[in-house]
């Protein structure tokens, strides 16, 4: 029985401990006049100090020279907590106990002015005996917490640094007879269908001699008993069931099929006093032939880090967070999560034994600043290493955690902690995973850092290993499987280049996943001078020191919203593969125990974006096999010239608890075109007609029917386009050779590197101008023609050598072919972006794609795009990164139009076997480079639009130094050409 003590509690705040009041917690001290504060919850978030974000470093570093055991003085935090509450009477009469769910870092406990105890560990459950100090009518319970504790120095995270009871509070009580520990163990036969329950039970009889019965009884999922046994607790009051189970349904993240083992204690007289539900899932997970697998099969971890995180309450997550957590990571087609760096709260284990999740659950240890400063490996204080007294205070974090969740069949893996480098003390934990528990492999990182401990690790584990280091390891005859327990530094725009990592699992059979860092953006709500709210990151709240931004490393932003990277996520996750083509859709299905028969196979038929035929049916494919089903395309679908697209999709025939019907569980595409007797490499054919030419002094126009063509000399560049009465230049397009640097571009010092670029697309001068008419009839200034071409030649401050070239051809119905050639010169660093950028007037802010979408795409960072029409307004287009950047780039595009509210505007159109790059923003590039939040950025004026023959890819290994993948970038030396129309848009009568 259990009573909440959340809510309202008094509260009282003190920097350090000499600060603080001393008494409170006696009887005689009346706190009612001190303000409230809401438990669960963070004190830094409720009005008292401040959040601190740092990631490797103590926060204290630079501002207390303290070393281990010692803790800071001076700004130590200490928040006085009371709690008066009246025992329910259901309670009276009982032993009545309290649990501290989470509480950060330390804290004591009185009860009604009587020394309760002490806890340090900010992750796992406090409980506290409060029997012998409770009374009649109202008691006192008082807390004093503090944020800084020798455990500190164990809880070095990469996370903000808060204090306080941030997990649930409450008394519960048990009866005479209480099941005071129970371990449960369903095994499988070395057949992998036949179970072996084991249930041990230990009885806590309290005052009592008389003895006790349990009778356990074990049901399926429709509640049905498929064993039941009686027995009886011996002296000691223990007792074990062992029994065969007979054939069983197995658990898997695929199948979560759960049993549930219903004990009820029993006393002398056969009166039923506890009862216990207990989830179970027969599974077997081990080591064969230095491969991991679950049920006798190979796995692949298709992995996430998830920090437990609310934007508003920081790791004070509630029910409903947990549920949309874990609902969308299956969505996404990721099937484990790595609990990074402490346990999580109990509910979380429970939706993964119930929905289906692998879990790598992870002790709350890491002591990284005391090991690795500014990158380098130093471990001359390193802690807790060999220090024999540091293996008391962590081999409890271990006890706990693994006592706390030894039963619940998603955790496969027991990890030693993170980033704590190595030693006797870690390599002790390890062992006691083993023995206490042989049933689950055990994980640490550390030890490549120091290979004399080897041991402490199970599998070969990596942080940021690239792929060439990976397989140089799997190719060098390895003792044991490989894991990425972090990878694919998702800090802002990032996730470029996963696939390569991914084909691993294919091809080496001990390559078995990893774990992406991280799930969701670790920022906090914040509102700015003027009152409005804003994602806030380290730095935001006068904290120092911080490391600023490296907070945002989610694919799900703060606000648990997703962002586009998860698009690559899903598709390269997905255990299915699909590969349509004009005859049939060839399915690899690459799960390990289910096939298809919960899923519909949809097949859309797309020209040019547009679907032409849609077909739904059904496709049995059994686990690990491979199959085709044909498919016959109505000849009426295919007969008109044009791009077609072939989009198969494997969606669920009915919901499932953690997607609704329809949801796309795996996607596959093939694009083929059908030729016409035009010539399919043109963008598009030349009009018939003439145009009117007046070449003056400044500027050169090229007019026609309903429209008008500016050049000028003077600028340079096309300055006005007028289609009727509409101009739609606000400013001239011009070269562009940067992108508003991301966050993997910054750890890569692009500034430095390549800074010229910047400079090169600002510095720039024009040197040759020239018109050509298709016409020989010229005569003075004025010409008819069927076109005319303007060129523009350009000079950079890069170079002299350096050419680029922009070619404007003007027909007769006032479409623009644009043509860009560069020709670069080597010796120079690589380029971030070759393109042409121009303004519209941002009333034209709505776009319509024919693309790679529906989320932004790069050129490594594409495989989760597919080929289709997509709309969005233009505000909508970048995305919501910590710190603006690059972002909302569209490759493949074969065509976009841009509009305003009555759906005039103008098109751009590329021939789709030389697509271009887009990228549609209220932003130059220069406005969001010099942005380090989105309330920095100016008002919107303008719809900045940029064209790329070429963008560099956005990279993903890491974030501090780990270049794009060669395939990705643009040598300075290269050539290149890009082309596309420029036309009226008129959807006004639509």
């Amino acid at each position: 029985m259990r009573s909440s003590l959340n809510g309202n509690w008094k509260f009282s705040y003190a920097t350090n401990a000499a600060g603080r009041i001393e008494s409170f917690y006696r009887t005689d001290y009346d706190c009612h006049g001190w303000e409230d504060i809401q438990v669960p919850g963070h004190i830094q978030l409720q009005g008292w100090g401040g959040p601190q974000y740092v990631n490797t470093m103590y926060p204290w570093d630079g501002l207390d020279g303290v070393r281990p055991p010692a803790i800071p003085e001076e700004y130590n935090p200490v928040g006085s907590y009371v709690k008066h509450f009246r025992l329910p009477e259901t309670m009276t009469g009982q032993p009545v106990y309290i649990s501290f769910q989470g509480v950060e870092s330390a804290f004591y406990v009185w009860l009604n002015g009587e020394f309760v105890g002490y806890a340090e560990d900010s992750f796992t459950p406090s409980e506290f005996d409060l029997t012998p100090f409770l009374k009649e009518g109202e008691n006192k319970l008082a807390v004093e917490v503090y944020q800084r504790s020798t455990g500190s120095w164990l809880e070095d995270q990469d996370f903000w640094r808060f204090s306080g009871i941030f997990r649930e509070v409450y008394l519960y009580t048990v009866p005479q007879h209480h099941v005071r520990d129970l371990r449960v163990l369903a095994e499988l036969d070395d057949s992998y269908t036949a179970g072996r329950l084991t249930v041990d039970l230990e009885l806590l009889k309290q005052g009592i001699s008389a003895s006790a019965s349990v009778l356990m009884e074990l049901k399926d999922a429709s509640g049905e008993v498929v064993l039941a046994e009686h027995g009886h607790f011996d002296e000691q009051g223990k007792h074990s069931f062992a029994v065969d189970a007979g054939i069983v349904k197995t658990w898997s993240a695929e199948r979560p099929y759960l049993y549930s083992i219903c004990l009820s204690v029993m006393d002398a007289d056969g009166v039923l006093v506890e009862a216990i539900v207990q989830k179970a899932g027969f599974r077997r997970f081990e080591m064969i032939d230095k491969v991991m697998c679950l049920n006798g099969k190979r796995i692949v971890f298709k992995g996430v880090n998830r920090h437990e995180f609310n934007s508003r309450r920081g790791r004070s997550i509630t029910k409903e967070d947990m549920l949309w957590d874990i609902k969308t990571i299956k969505q996404n087609n990721m099937n484990a999560v790595r609990t990074s760096h402490y346990p999580n709260q109990t509910l979380w284990y429970e939706l993964c034994d119930e929905y289906g999740i692998y879990v790598i659950d992870e002790m709350n240890l890491e002591s990284h600043g005391s090991w690795q400063k500014m990158g380098a490996v130093e471990p001359s204080w390193n802690i807790p290493g060999d220090h024999p007294e540091w293996q008391g205070s962590v081999m409890d974090r271990a006890v706990s955690m693994l006592e706390r969740d030894k039963n619940h069949p998603s955790i496969l893996i027991w990890s030693c902690g993170n980033e704590s480098y190595a030693g006797e003390v870690i390599l002790n934990v390890s062992n006691y995973f083993r023995e206490t528990d042989p049933g689950r492999l055990v994980h640490y990182e550390g030890v490549f850092h120091n290979r004399k401990f080897d041991a402490t690790s199970d599998m070969e584990s990596r942080m940021y290993a690239k792929p060439a280091d990976i397989i140089e390891y799997l190719e060098s005859n390895p003792g044991k499987p490989y894991i990425s327990c972090e990878y694919m530094h998702a800090m802002g725009n990032s996730i470029g280049g996963m696939h390569k990592y991914t084909e691993l699992e294919d091809k080496y059979k001990l390559y078995q996943g990893g774990f992406i860092w991280d799930y969701i953006d670790q920022s906090l709500v914040k509102k700015d001078r003027y009152g409005r709210e804003y994602l806030a990151y380290g730095g935001d709240f006068d904290d120092r020191p911080t490391d600023y931004s490296f907070c945002g490393n989610g694919i799900v932003f703060a606000d648990r919203t997703v962002t586009p990277k998860m698009q690559e996520v899903k598709f390269l996750y997905q255990n299915i593969k699909l590969e349509p083509s004009r005859f049939g859709v060839k399915i690899k299905n690459g799960n390990l125990f289910e096939s298809t028969e919960k899923l519909a196979l949809s097949v859309r038929l797309l020209r040019n974006g547009h679907e032409v035929y849609s077909w739904l049916g059904e496709a049995r494919v059994e686990a690990g096999d491979v199959a085709v089903v044909p498919l016959e395309l109505p000849d009426s679908s295919v007969h008109e010239a044009g791009e077609y697209a072939i989009h198969a999709a494997l969606v669920l025939k009915e919901a499932e608890l953690w997607a609704e019907a329809g949801h796309e569980v795996a996607f596959g595409e093939a694009v083929f075109e059908v030729s016409s007797a035009a010539n399919a490499s043109e963008v598009s054919p030349i009009p018939a007609g003439s145009v009117r030419v007046v070449e003056g002094d400044v500027n050169i126009g090229v007019s026609g029917n309903g429209f008008s063509i500016l050049f000028s000399k003077q600028v340079g560049s096309l300055v006005s386009v007028r289609y009727g009465n509409r101009e739609m230049i606000a400013v001239p397009p011009a070269p562009l050779f940067w992108r508003a640097a991301t966050d993997n571009d910054k750890g890569t010092q692009l500034g430095y590197e390549a800074g010229v670029w910047y400079a090169a697309s600002l510095a720039r001068r024009c040197t040759n101008v020239k018109l050509t008419v298709d016409d020989e009839g010229i005569s003075g200034i004025t010409a008819s023609g069927a076109y005319a071409t303007v060129a523009f030649d350009y000079a950079f401050s890069v170079s002299d050598k350096l050419q680029f070239r922009v070619a404007y051809t003007v027909y007769a119905d006032g479409s623009i072919r644009v043509r860009s050639g560069y020709k670069g010169v080597p010796g120079l660093p690589n380029l971030p972006i070759v393109a042409l950028s121009f303004k519209l007037s941002a009333d034209y802010d709505h776009t319509e794609w024919y693309a790679m979408g529906p989320e932004e795409n790069y050129i490594d960072r594409a495989f989760g795009a597919r080929l289709g029409v997509f709309s969005r307004k233009v505000e909508q287009l970048p995305s919501p990164y910590l710190v603006p950047q690059e972002s909302g780039n569209r490759t493949g595009v074969r065509r976009l139009a841009i509009t305003d509210s009555r759906g005039l505007g103008i098109s751009l159109t590329a021939a789709p076997s030389a697509p271009v790059e887009c990228n549609v923003s209220p932003y130059t590039a220069f406005e969001l480079e010099n942005a380090a939040h989105a309330w920095e950025l100016p008002a919107v004026h303008y719809t900045v639009v940029t064209v790329a023959g070429r963008q560099m890819g956005v990279g993903g290994d890491d974030s501090w130094g780990a270049p794009v993948h060669d395939e990705y970038v643009i040598p300075s030396d290269c050539e290149m050409t890009f082309e596309f129309v420029l036309s009226a848009v008129d959807r006004s009568a639509e």
